[in-house]
């Protein structure tokens, strides 16, 4: 995922979660998982059959899906083709693409040609609440220990549970530390600059950032949300959006902003930070030419690309250095890549399929090996027991399990919030403003937010 955007109660997701991207929109290439799991799951797959066989037409009926995490298309066709086994009569075309999401999913409207499944980032679920069908009855309801409502329904299934945080190659650190590193010794911004220090004494680029807009818009700015001593994302940025808020004088948005300065000062392309693109990022931490990078695990198709048997992990984001502000030891998750079925323009009989489909990918084995291991991601369903697949997934678990997790606040934000205000990181990174400079534009975008 690299653009990634209602997010679930995720103390309680992962306590559902003992399984697993981005959006960033980025999931990882396929992994096996042992044979005595897959038993298991098989067993549990004959248990909720009937589930699974809600409903199924004796005429073909076609139906399709958006799917909006195209780096995921081949595991999307091959899913297809494993759901087909079951249910031969429902033809699943698949809708890739690279667009904007919700760009994509209003022209498909616009043409009168809506896909049935349309997955959307989650802050843009509500704009299509009155074309959504209801889910709330739906069997994997369920198994979702606090779904999200609109307007008192669920509309919106949650296919990706993803989060972000300093994502760090544990053999560079380990190396430069002389010493096995534990994470949860950084929790503060004196800390972390030591670590940096430490790395860079052992004469390894300590930290390199990426110049994608909608990671510094989406991800890194919207910490500030996150970071609110109530962490009340929604009621802070109603303060934003109503002209209240004072960023020049928050705490969370000065700590933040400190903490950018930080990495500015030890970043590997200092001298050109612009040219800095996503995949340059995330090799140069793969491949061991820098320690530290600021993304999420959907990141972990990318590493693999050039180290497919690393071990990586996750570092909170300090903005303090007050060890007990709850964001100098948590990492954002949310659930950031949600499906609803169209109610306006499919048939009940279409509406039906695509119920199955996503009956399937919550009850049958081969449902649950296309999301978990084909696609790495995390399961928002509490009856999928999959191991985690790699190492940026299994931290996510370990920190939510721990009750360290704060709000994927980029699920709270409207479309254009990763390219008005990832630009306005962007001129900050190179030096173009200062902090108070980008305070005033983050202040002028959200008054012109309804």
């Amino acid at each position: 995922m690299k653009k990634i955007k209602t997010i679930i109660s995720m103390g309680l997701v992962f306590a559902m979660v003992a399984s697993l991207s981005a959006c960033g929109s980025k999931a990882s290439e396929s992994k096996s998982s042992d044979s005595q799991t897959n038993d298991t799951q098989t067993e549990t797959t004959q248990t909720d059959q009937s589930q699974v066989d809600k409903t199924e037409s004796t005429e073909p009926v076609e139906i399709s899906i958006l799917n909006s995490k195209n780096d995921l298309n081949q595991q999307f066709l091959d899913a297809v083709t494993e759901f087909n086994k079951t249910y031969p009569n429902i033809k699943v075309d698949v809708i890739s693409t690279d667009q904007s999401p919700v760009e994509k999913a209003t022209a498909l409207y616009a043409a009168g040609t809506p896909a049935t499944l349309c997955m959307l980032d989650a802050g843009d679920i509500s704009k299509f609440k009155d074309k959504a069908a209801d889910l709330s009855s739906e069997k994997w309801v369920s198994e979702v220990p606090q779904p999200d409502m609109v307007d008192g329904k669920v509309i919106a299934f949650p296919f990706a549970v993803e989060g972000y945080g300093l994502i760090y190659n544990k053999a560079v650190v380990d190396k430069a530390l002389g010493t096995t590193f534990d994470p949860s010794t950084i929790n503060t911004t004196t800390a972390l600059e030591d670590l940096l220090t430490k790395i860079q004494n052992a004469g390894v680029s300590p930290l390199i950032i990426g110049s994608m807009d909608w990671s510094l818009g989406n991800h890194f700015l919207a910490l500030t949300y996150a970071n609110q001593p109530d962490s009340d994302v929604s009621t802070f940025i109603s303060t934003l959006k109503a002209g209240t808020a004072d960023l020049v004088n928050n705490s969370a948005y000065n700590g933040l902003m400190n903490m950018f300065d930080m990495m500015m000062k030890y970043n590997k392309a200092k001298d050109d930070p612009m040219a800095v693109t996503y995949e340059q990022s995330i090799a140069a931490v793969a491949t061991e030419e820098a320690a530290i990078t600021f993304n999420g695990n959907w990141s972990m198709m990318e590493i693999q690309k050039s180290n497919p048997d690393g071990e990586f992990g996750f570092i909170p984001v300090p903005i303090s250095d007050n060890a007990s502000d709850k964001g100098n030891t948590a990492i954002a998750v949310g659930a950031t890549k949600q499906i609803f079925i169209d109610s306006s323009a499919s048939t009940e009989e279409q509406q039906e399929a695509a119920k199955t489909f996503l009956n399937w990918v919550v009850y049958d084995a081969a449902g649950q090996d296309f999301l978990v291991n084909k696609c790495n991601i995390v399961p928002g369903f509490k009856n999928i027991t999959f191991e985690p697949a790699n190492s940026l997934a299994k931290a996510i678990v370990e920190y939510n399990n721990s009750g360290k997790a704060i709000a994927f606040a980029g699920n709270y934000v409207p479309a254009d919030h990763w390219n008005v205000l990832g630009a306005s990181m962007q001129k900050y990174l190179v030096g173009k403003i200062d902090k108070t400079e980008l305070a005033a534009e983050v202040e002028d975008y959200w008054k012109n937010v309804e």
